[in-house]
């Protein structure tokens, strides 16, 4: 299984693989299914400002789908050309959260010519309730 025995004060754990997909929609809102995914590469260069939603699955919330206290952290890639959009919403189940982003002002547009990558870490504080950060790292 790769893991050391942790009699000795040692634990080594080999490295992790996350599933991710490949996406190549530019419009309308992201729906992220949180029971599947957790990375998601939209390699067709974006075309507008996009929703972000995060859920359980097509017919399972998120509120269902964790526990409280569950942590959940989710990518998000996006291909920019020279006009470069954003995501302008973060919803959870389909109603709108505020996000703490990472240098306490979140952002007001893309980065163009390169991939701007999100990531949202989610904390369930109870139900319906969460404590979400994001940030924004350009790569061109």
């Amino acid at each position: 299984n790769g893991v050391t025995d942790v009699s000795a004060g040692e634990l080594k754990i080999p490295p992790v693989t996350e599933e991710g997909s490949v996406e190549t929609g530019t419009s309308g809102t992201i729906n992220v299914d949180c029971d599947s995914k957790g990375v998601i590469f939209f390699t067709a260069n974006q075309s507008a400002d996009r929703t972000i939603n995060f859920r359980g699955d097509g017919s399972t919330t998120l509120n269902s789908y964790m526990s409280d206290n569950d942590v959940i952290t989710i990518s998000v890639m996006m291909t920019q050309t020279g006009s470069a959009y954003y995501l302008n919403a973060v919803q959870i189940d389909g109603s709108s959260v505020t996000p703490e982003w990472q240098g306490g002002t979140a952002p007001s547009a893309g980065n163009a010519n390169g991939i701007d990558v999100y990531s949202f870490t989610i904390f369930k504080t109870g139900s319906g309730a969460y404590k979400v950060l994001g940030s924004l790292t350009a790569y061109t």
